[in-house]
């Protein structure tokens, strides 16, 4: 099983890498979760945007956000794992150089996230900490997550 992975600013990403991403927050946002709502959200162009790859196919997604774009802190959004992948620790790989990611482009930070309250137990794994009170975007309970640096 050969996964690699890859981490390049907007204007670095191939159109092909640009499609599958969009494709596939589509595919899981919008599609699966039944949420209509524009994922295109003008702050891609500011991001860095980790693809993890299994055997060429994306099979996981996350987008890194500097601080002042979404929030005060450093953020990882978009988090996302293929349907067809799910269930293999691609989540997780995902997550933890997303992590990696942050720090590497801006050292040792806190990262912020906005969670979906299913996957708290998944985060608090990984070290986040729940900040504030729960709330609703596009249909689906979120609450704010921070990872200190």
């Amino acid at each position: 099983m050969n996964i690699t992975h890859t981490v390049k600013g907007f204007y670095e990403l191939s159109q092909d890498e640009l499609y599958d991403l969009l494709r596939l927050r589509s595919e899981v946002f919008v599609v699966e979760q039944n949420c209509v709502f524009l994922d295109q959200d003008n702050k891609d162009q500011k991001c860095h945007h980790l693809l993890l790859y299994q055997e060429g196919q994306l099979v996981g997604y996350c987008r890194i956000v500097p601080a002042g774009v979404s929030y005060e802190e450093v953020a990882i959004g978009r988090v996302v794992t293929a349907p067809s992948a799910r269930g293999k620790g691609y989540g997780r790989k995902v997550m933890e150089l997303g992590i990696e990611a942050c720090q590497n482009l801006y050292g040792s930070c806190d990262i912020r996230l906005g969670a979906q309250t299913y996957a708290l137990g998944f985060y608090e794994s990984l070290g986040f900490k729940t900040e504030g009170e729960v709330y609703d975007e596009d249909g689906i309970e979120h609450i704010e997550m921070v990872r200190k640096g």
